[in-house]
Order: C-alpha cells, then sequence, then structure tokens
C-alpha cells in the first residue's frame, strides 16, 4: 500500500505523519486490497483544520473528510469515517451463501415431472 501525505498552509512534523500512518494501518487491517491513500491535511484561518483522504482499493474508491479545531482530533474523525466505509464496503463484496445452500444449486436425485 502506497500512503501519500500532503499539507495545504501546514508543516507536516513527522509525529503528524508518523499519527496519520498509524491510523491509516487501522483501514488496512481490515481491507487486504488497497493500491493507495491520498491523505491532504488543511489548515484554514490558524484554527480550522480539515482533512480528506481518497482510498484506492480493487474495484472501488472511498472518499471521506473530517474538521476541527485540532488537528490529532481531524486525523482520528477521518481515520473512523474511512474505517466505517471500508467495513461496509467489505460487507457488500462477502459472500453470506453457504456452498451449495440455495434451492438452485441443489441437485436432486430424480428428476422433476409437470404435473398437468
Amino acid at each position: 500500500m502506497q500512503l501519500t501525505i500532503s499539507g495545504h498552509q501546514i508543516d507536516l512534523t513527522d509525529s503528524i505523519k508518523h499519527y496519520v500512518g498509524e491510523k491509516m494501518e487501522r483501514i488496512e487491517r481490515h481491507f487486504d486490497h488497497l493500491n493507495s491513500i491520498d491523505v491532504v491535511l488543511h489548515v484554514e484561518k490558524k484554527i480550522h483544520h480539515k482533512a480528506e483522504a481518497t482510498v484506492n482499493a480493487k474495484g472501488i474508491t472511498l472518499h471521506a473528510h473530517a474538521d476541527s479545531d485540532n488537528m490529532y482530533a481531524t486525523i482520528d474523525d477521518l481515520a473512523d469515517k474511512l474505517d466505517s466505509q471500508v467495513r461496509k464496503h467489505k460487507e457488500k463484496i462477502t459472500d453470506h451463501h453457504r456452498d451449495g445452500g440455495a434451492l438452485k444449486d441443489q441437485e436432486f436425485e430424480q428428476p422433476v415431472q409437470d404435473i398437468i
């Protein structure tokens, strides 16, 4: 997985990069087919912090954004939103049917005859 972190009007410190990396590892734990995650951090008027992320996975692209007064809280909110989206997507693609459990998949010993 490739993680790209960029900042607009903010200096990215090693601690912020490390914190974002830890939070995005949680998303990778739930879904193994991730290609890349792009995270953009913004600061507006020195008090309003925003974070956006785009997750590119096999067959899907997920996007989330969050904003708060604290950058670390914003990153937490962003990770929670992405985590719920990834879990929802994983639930959709998981086959919940038992093998051969459907009536159409079962083979009958005797052919079914039309009753007229």
